[in-house]
């Protein structure tokens, strides 16, 4: 399934390049609305699940996670809104279509398979952070860019570390 997870990834990523060249703030807005989506279905399955009685040891703690991260996600889409990354209605239509498809992939994925839900995540999230620390590299005045890159890091290493707590080292 990780194969898969890298194709998808890969080949998504090869789309919005295409796409977004050029545009960095557009781009950057529409992966910031795409990036809280698996976050909040992280967090809809965990509530579905402890309304089933089936909440483990690590459930609170994973719920407060994935919020926090969930915040987190949407500063960043606010500060790409001042930037006027949201500016276009076909960059809204784009990202507002693909967030609801990708937030019901990542409910049944993390449902079904939690550990490969969250390597897609942290995978994405490196991503994020590689893309930031590029456009950074050309502008390095732009320290709120640098934040937000380490912040996306700092996602990475939250899911890895929720993927050990959740099926211990892997």
């Amino acid at each position: 399934m990780k194969k898969l997870n890298t194709f998808v990834l890969d080949t998504t990523i090869y789309i919005l390049d295409f796409l977004y060249r050029g545009r960095d703030f557009q781009r950057f807005w529409v992966l910031e609305v795409i990036a809280r989506a698996p976050y909040f279905a992280f967090i809809s399955v965990l509530h579905f699940r402890e309304s089933l009685g089936l909440r483990g040891e690590e459930h609170v703690f994973l719920m407060k996670e994935h919020f926090y991260q969930a915040l987190n996600e949407t500063e960043h889409l606010e500060e790409m809104e001042l930037r006027e990354g949201n500016k276009h209605w076909i960059d809204r239509f784009f990202a507002k279509h693909l967030v609801l498809l990708y937030y019901w992939i990542m409910v049944v994925y993390y449902l079904v398979d939690p550990l490969d839900a969250y390597d897609i995540n942290m995978k994405i999230e490196k991503h994020a952070y590689e893309t930031y620390t590029k456009y950074f590299a050309y502008h390095p005045l732009d320290e709120k860019i640098a934040e937000i890159a380490q912040d996306e890091l700092n996602h990475a290493k939250e899911l890895r570390q929720a993927m050990t707590l959740v099926y211990g080292n892997i």
